[in-house]
């Protein structure tokens, strides 16, 4: 899987992907810290990669349509964050991965449970 972890990922969880097989690009390692919430998304739909992130903001479906992408993963720690908790969820979100596609859906990873955000024929 192509993905791109946003800048809020820390460097041991990138390494978690990599050690998975996956291809990953880091907003950090691209020197697009600091960049807005809308560049990321695009730069993510350009590149044709899934992005991991912890910000909420993503989660946002009319601001950054899910389906124009490879995917969007919102992890979220459900607790203080710590590199514990993130390996968990990016763990939880990997083993879900295996069993069905990313491309074109939102994904809000929780304590215990993935919620998918799949799109109506409206849109919505």
């Amino acid at each position: 899987m192509r993905i791109k972890t946003d800048e809020n990922i820390a460097a041991r969880a990138v390494q978690l992907l990599r050690n998975a097989g996956h291809d990953v690009a880091t907003v950090y390692e691209q020197a697009l810290s600091g960049s807005s919430d809308q560049a990321v998304y695009q730069i993510c739909c350009e590149e044709d990669r899934v992005l991991i992130t912890l910000d909420r903001d993503f989660g946002q479906v009319q601001r950054f349509p899910p389906k124009d992408t490879a995917g969007i993963v919102v992890l979220e720690l459900g607790g203080a964050a710590s590199i514990r908790l993130l390996h968990a969820r990016i763990t939880e979100f990997l083993t879900l991965a295996e069993t069905r596609p990313v491309s074109g859906t939102l994904w809000i990873v929780e304590p215990g449970r993935v919620r998918v955000h799949l799109e109506k024929e409206d849109g919505t």
